[in-house]
């Protein structure tokens, strides 16, 4: 990884009083979350994370109610204050930014969309996304410029003299998601954007995200409850539970080879091979594979592959992305996969496969 955008260094936040001697001592850091409560009346959301975020990077942080993940995103611009530790933006420490520093990252550097849209309602749509400008001190016709074109950007061209009571849920969402864009930050952060909104226009949403991502290449650091949501957003996602990170990784690492019993449960009902990519059922090549055989490269989704592998009368190579030949897969090795579903037969499947390569 390039030098990361955002990196986070050993961070704890502890609600209670006297928290902050928790991450002081060893004894009390260790402690699981009950005993902690009994022994000391604190409650720590987040234990020693640790973490980096690439420039261009969708990372997701996801878990179950109470995991700690709303409450880690909000450390990273101190809306909510650490207890120890260090979040570095670009190599700056948030945790030692004064004042004036603090308000220069949260608007210029770092913006949020927030599960509940926190739309201003006495503004209209177009006031509401250019409102950061004007806090900037941006002059009207500077700002309505700017925030026409993210109106437009991000779906809502017409409702710009709009209130946001006149919206549906998913449109004012859109309105939540120009505003973070209008100032132009070089990370958005997500905290549950969707998940009060009905499931098709949540899908849309993600789809929106998607496309804003693509189009403008934005750091994004996204959190969820969600795990297909995490799926189809995350170039990495990290797994949290009692404030801890459980595992972090690219989907078909975690789908592919869960670090425990927690997440192997988290990742039963994947569709398996909507999320494996062809490295997990790779197997040597055998004697009579001819060298003119179809390639496809190893980071290609097992769906996707379906349909030549089944066509193919040979097995189908499986190449690097330098063009060197790591192995070769055939219906076998697809059917495996499908056949496995999620009873954990695609589990056995996979770990096979790797032990064939290693």
């Amino acid at each position: 990884m390039s030098d990361p955008v955002i990196s986070v260094k050993n961070l704890w936040k502890v609600f209670g009083n006297r928290g902050e001697k928790v991450p002081q001592d060893p004894k009390l850091a260790c402690l699981p979350p009950a005993q902690l409560l009994q022994d000391t009346g604190c409650v720590a959301a987040v234990r020693n994370m640790n973490f980096d975020v690439a420039k261009g990077e969708v990372f997701v942080v996801m878990g179950l109610s109470g995991s700690g993940k709303s409450t880690l995103i909000r450390c990273l611009t101190r809306l909510i204050e650490p207890t120890s530790g260090q979040v570095l933006v670009d190599g700056c420490d948030v945790l030692q930014a004064g004042t004036a520093e603090l308000r220069e990252l949260r608007r210029r550097k770092m913006s949020m969309v927030f599960q509940h849209f926190g739309l201003l309602p006495h503004r209209t749509v177009l006031d509401n996304v250019s409102y950061g400008l004007q806090i900037r001190g941006a002059a009207k016709k500077e700002r309505h410029a700017k925030s026409r074109e993210i109106i437009e950007l991000v779906g809502l061209k017409g409702y710009e003299q709009h209130y946001p009571d006149q919206l549906s849920g998913g449109m004012q969402q859109r309105v939540g998601l120009g505003r973070a864009l209008a100032g132009d930050p070089d990370t958005i952060l997500f905290d549950e954007p969707f998940s009060a909104l009905d499931p098709l226009i949540r899908r849309d949403m993600q789809a929106e995200v998607i496309r804003l991502h693509k189009e403008m290449g934005k750091t994004m650091v996204f959190v969820t409850h969600d795990l297909s949501e995490a799926l189809k957003l995350g170039d990495r996602i990290l797994i949290m539970r009692d404030g801890e990170m459980v595992q972090m990784g690219s989907g078909d690492e975690l789908v592919g080879s869960p670090a425990d019993s927690y997440i192997a449960d988290f990742v039963s009902e994947v569709p398996r091979a909507d999320v494996l990519t062809l490295k997990w059922i790779t197997r040597p090549v055998s004697p009579g594979t001819p060298p003119d055989a179809p390639v496809l490269a190893a980071g290609t989704v097992i769906r996707d592959a379906i349909g030549l592998v089944m066509d193919s009368s040979c097995p189908v190579l499986v190449a690097e992305p330098g063009g060197a030949v790591l192995g070769q897969i055939d219906r076998d090795s697809i059917l495996s996969v499908i056949r496995g579903g999620s009873d954990g037969g695609g589990r056995r499947a996979v770990s096979t496969s790797q032990e064939a390569v290693a």
